[in-house]
C-alpha cells in the first residue's frame, strides 16, 4: 500500500470506524488522463467503506463524511479522483 492510500486508510479509520474498509489504488489504470501525473504517484482511488454512522444517511451525507474526513488530501495535487461505496452494516 503506498504512502497516500495509507493515509486514506488512517483517517478514515479514526473518523468513521467503519466495519469494513477497502482503500484501492487506481492509479495505473489512469496513466495518459486527465490528473494523472505521469509519474507512479497516487492520484485515483476507490474507497469502498462501511460504518454504522452511515445508517439512515443519504449517499451524498455519506460521500460528505467521507470527503470531511480526507480533508486536504482532497487538493487538487494530492487525490485527483475518488470513487467512494459507502454502505451502513447490513446493507447491499
Amino acid at each position: 500500500m503506498g504512502k497516500v492510500a495509507a493515509e486514506i486508510q488512517s483517517r478514515l479509520m479514526a473518523a468513521l470506524a467503519p466495519t469494513a474498509l477497502e482503500v484501492i489504488d487506481d492509479s495505473a489504470s489512469h496513466h495518459g488522463h486527465a490528473g494523472h501525473r505521469g509519474d507512479d504517484a497516487e492520484s485515483h482511488f476507490t474507497v469502498k467503506i462501511s460504518a454504522a454512522s452511515f445508517a439512515g444517511q443519504s449517499r451524498i451525507a455519506r460521500q460528505r463524511a467521507v470527503y470531511a474526513a480526507l480533508g486536504d488530501l482532497m487538493a487538487p495535487d494530492r487525490i485527483h479522483a475518488l470513487r467512494i461505496v459507502a454502505s451502513a452494516p447490513g446493507e447491499a
